[in-house]
C-alpha cells in the first residue's frame, strides 16, 4: 500500500512536538465511566479489561503506551469519540497498570503479545462481535504490529489494526529517549519503572535482581539490563529490543493495518519510520506527517478537527470494516 502524506496540519501552538506531546495529558477533561472486568490468566495472575460499550457490532482493543492504562487521556478520548460513533471499546490495562500490583515479580514488555492473544479468545468465547480491531498507542502500537506479524493464524472476527507513534524499533527510540532534549520524558518513565520494580522486590523478597543496578537506572538500557531483560529470559536489553521490535514483523502481516507516525515525534528514531517494510506489504498503510509530537495529533483549540487522530482511527476502521 502506499506511503501516504497524512492530512494533518496543526495549528501554529501544535507545531511545536512538545506541546502537543503533552497537551492532552494536561488539558483534555474528558472522563469514562467503564465497566471493568477482571480475567484470571493460566499463570495465577490477572488482567484488567475496561469496557465502554452500547451493543455496537464493532469492537475496538484499544492498548496504552508505556506506564499508560485506561485511563490515559489519549486512550479516554478516543474511547469517547468512538462510543460516539457507534463503535464498542475494551481499554486494556497491561499486567500491573490498572492501579493494582499483578501477582508476580513480572508485568508486561513491549513485546508481550501472549497477554493479547489470551485477551482475544477471552472475548471471542464472552461476545459475539461481528468485527475487532486492534488499536495500540507508542509501546501499544509495536504489541499490535508484532501481534498481526507473528500470529500464524488470527481469528476472522479480527479485521486489522492501527498503531500510533509507535517505535517499532526499540533499541533507536530508547536511544532517541536518552537524548536531552527528552529527559523529563525519561525521567518520568525512570522514577515510574524503578519505585513500581523496588517496591515488587519487597513483595519478593527471594528475587535475585540487583537492587543498586535499579535504584541507579538513568537510561531503558539500564533499567532494562537490570530488570526487563533478566524477569522475562532475554540476554541482556539488546536482546530483549531485538526480539520484541515489530519492525521485523511487518512483512508478515496479512490484515489491513495503519500506521500513523510523525517526523517530529521525538521519542522516535530514524529506524522508526519503516517506509522500506510498508512499502513492500500491501496490507500496510504507512501515514506519516510532519507534526503531530508523540501521541498527540492536536489540531487547533476551537477547530472541529481538534480530534485528527480520533478522526482518522474512525475512518480507517470504517473503511476496513465495510
Amino acid at each position: 500500500m502506499p506511503i501516504i502524506e497524512s492530512s494533518y496540519k496543526p495549528s501554529l501552538l501544535f507545531k511545536n512536538t512538545h506541546i502537543n506531546t503533552v497537551y492532552k495529558t494536561l488539558f483534555y477533561n474528558g472522563n469514562n465511566n467503564y465497566k471493568r472486568e477482571r480475567i484470571s490468566t493460566d499463570d495465577n495472575d490477572f488482567l484488567d479489561l475496561d469496557f465502554s460499550t452500547n451493543n455496537a457490532e464493532t469492537l475496538v482493543i484499544a492498548m496504552h503506551g508505556l506506564e499508560g492504562s485506561s485511563k490515559s487521556k489519549y486512550i479516554i478520548s478516543v474511547v469517547n469519540h468512538l462510543n460516539n460513533n457507534n463503535i464498542d471499546c475494551v481499554a486494556v490495562n497491561f499486567r500491573g497498570c490498572s492501579g493494582e500490583d499483578n501477582n508476580h515479580i513480572y508485568s508486561y514488555n513491549s513485546g508481550k503479545t501472549d497477554d493479547v492473544t489470551f485477551i482475544i479468545n477471552h472475548l471471542l468465547k464472552k461476545y459475539t462481535y461481528k468485527n475487532i480491531v486492534l488499536l495500540g498507542y507508542s509501546m501499544g502500537g509495536n504489541i499490535t504490529l508484532k501481534y498481526l506479524g507473528e500470529t500464524d493464524e488470527i481469528p476472522n472476527q479480527i479485521k486489522g489494526g492501527i498503531a500510533i507513534s509507535t517505535p517499532c524499533d526499540l533499541e533507536g527510540s530508547s536511544n532517541s529517549l536518552s537524548n536531552w532534549y527528552n529527559a523529563i520524558y525519561l525521567n518520568r518513565f525512570m522514577i515510574s519503572l524503578k519505585e513500581k520494580t523496588l517496591v515488587k522486590l519487597e513483595k519478593f523478597p527471594d528475587c535475585k535482581l540487583d537492587k543498586d543496578a535499579i535504584a541507579n537506572a538513568k537510561t531503558f538500557r539500564d533499567f532494562d539490563n537490570a530488570v526487563t531483560a533478566p524477569l522475562f529470559g532475554y540476554k541482556n536489553a539488546s536482546d530483549y529490543w531485538s526480539q520484541c521490535s515489530s519492525k521485523q514483523f511487518l512483512k508478515d502481516i496479512k490484515l489491513p493495518t495503519l500506521i500513523i507516525n510523525a517526523l517530529d515525534d521525538s521519542f522516535l528514531s530514524k529506524s522508526c519510520y519503516p517506509f522500506k517494510e510498508a512499502s513492500a506489504n500491501n496490507n500496510i498503510t504507512f501515514e506519516v506527517s510532519k507534526y503531530g509530537g508523540h501521541v498527540g495529533f492536536n489540531s487547533s483549540f476551537l477547530g472541529k478537527d481538534l480530534l485528527w487522530s480520533e478522526n482518522r482511527i474512525l475512518n480507517y476502521i470504517n473503511h476496513i470494516i465495510s
